[in-house]
């Protein structure tokens, strides 16, 4: 092979990096699809409550007993319901909406060690990315329930906060359900985070702590009591920079 050659033909590890860069590239039109597919199917469905919790919380668990009523009690008063279509809290929450007036929408994600989707969906959306999936839930729900959860509960619960702190969407009722499991954090980011400056002190009201479902569907209707459910033309455009 002369020297030229030698120059022109890319290496092992080079052809490597060039596979692997091509396929982020591509990675950028499925993520895109998702952001399409999912936009079109949920457009339409105004108003919902995002409702987050454990996957590992088994039926008859009071958890699951209370999610589920709190489920039907919202989609009886009118408001789909969204989850992320999985097991144990989001199996609640589907279920709940599913046997309610209104729509049950489980967004599935797709995960090395599969979660499996709950049967209890009207409207049921898989994403390969936790980015999109996460966005959607935030983009077209009036309000946020927030059961006992772990990790990704809590996720789900600081990204809400953050994202309406930073007012790059609008103020929903973020609801925190089950004062015992949720007491401790409240109080610590009362203690800590407002006490050592790192949020305002009225950044505290962008939550509650409730526990009852007509408490919670009461709640989301005072919030909205003077304005509409659907956002207005300047928080459209505030979301369109998520």
């Amino acid at each position: 092979m002369s020297e030229t050659q030698k120059i022109l033909t890319p290496t092992a590890p080079e052809l490597v990096e060039k596979t692997w860069s091509a396929r982020e590239s591509w990675r950028v039109f499925g993520i895109m699809a998702e952001f399409v597919e999912s936009t079109e199917r949920l457009a339409h469905i105004r108003p919902a409550v995002s409702i987050f919790g454990s996957a590992r919380t088994l039926a008859g668990h009071q958890y699951y007993e209370l999610a589920q009523k709190i489920a039907r009690s919202l989609s009886d008063a009118g408001f789909a319901v969204i989850s992320g279509g999985g097991p144990g809290i989001m199996e609640a929450a589907n279920k709940g909406a599913y046997y309610g007036k209104s729509l049950s929408i489980g967004l599935n994600i797709q995960l090395p060690h599969e979660q499996g989707c709950n049967p209890y969906q009207d409207i049921s959306q898989t994403f390969r990315h936790f980015f999109a999936r996460k966005v959607m839930f935030v983009k077209f729900a009036s309000a946020y329930v927030v059961m006992p959860g772990g990790f990704g509960t809590l996720d789900e619960l600081m990204e809400a906060l953050t994202l309406v702190q930073t007012r790059k969407v609008r103020r929903i009722p973020i609801i925190l359900v089950h004062t015992p499991f949720w007491a401790g954090l409240f109080d610590w980011i009362k203690r800590r985070l407002v006490d050592e400056k790192m949020i305002d002190p009225e950044d505290v009201e962008l939550m509650q702590l409730l526990d009852e479902p007509q408490q919670i569907v009461d709640a989301i209707f005072n919030h909205y009591e003077k304005r509409t459910f659907e956002p207005s033309a300047a928080e459209r455009e505030a979301q369109l920079n998520l």
